[in-house]
């Protein structure tokens, strides 16, 4: 299944060193996009998927509003991870009878948590997502008015956003994945000779 999987991703980084010719063209619309925040060095415009070839303005700006909310996601996801990694645990009880000192890190903790748990957590975090919906631009905007930034630093703050989403985005996938294939997601600590213990 390993030599597969590497194969086939063989295969897919090749395109990358294509000669440009051969690359397919981009649409004009597509190089409209170019200049948005998000686009900048080292990869500067970066579609390899081609959700943007035939997108309008209105399609780019839903996949920026999607990415911009997965990233900060992922960003509370890694400080999760990194502070119950650590040992620190709200007091109380999750559960009756399950105190939130007797969870599991990661993943490993929805087989701590009751069905029930889980479900009223679901539960919550979609209230928060359809409270946040109904007043989204009057939170951002009276955000963007009490720091007193120009618009300058307002796009420079935007892209720094944009990019720890991104790396938080890879981060937190690379924590569950290497918890799931040795119970071990802190596997640089590991190899650099300072194990972190991890749901022992």
């Amino acid at each position: 299944m390993f030599r597969a999987a590497a194969i086939i991703a063989s295969f897919a980084g090749v395109a990358a060193f294509a000669p440009a010719g051969r690359m397919a063209a981009s649409s004009a619309l597509k190089m409209g996009f170019e200049s948005e925040i998000g686009a900048q060095p080292p990869l500067g415009f970066w579609d390899p998927l081609g959700l943007l070839a035939e997108a309008d303005q209105e399609r780019f700006d839903r996949l920026r509003y999607v990415e911009t909310k997965h990233g900060r996601i992922a960003m509370l996801a890694i400080l999760g991870h990194l502070v119950t990694s650590a040992g620190i645990r709200l007091p109380g009880e999750i559960a009756y009878g399950l105190p939130f000192a007797d969870m599991k890190t990661g993943l490993a903790a929805f087989e701590t948590i009751p069905a029930a748990g889980i479900a009223q957590t679901v539960a919550f975090i979609g209230l928060i997502e359809l409270g946040f919906q109904a007043r989204q631009e009057e939170i951002e905007e009276a955000q963007l008015t009490a720091s007193g930034w120009d618009e300058e630093t307002i796009a420079k703050k935007k892209a720094i956003e944009l990019n720890n989403g991104r790396a938080a985005q890879m981060g937190i996938l690379a924590l569950m994945v290497h918890e799931k294939l040795n119970n071990d997601p802190y596997i640089i600590n590991t190899l650099l000779g300072a194990p972190v213990p991890f749901n022992a």
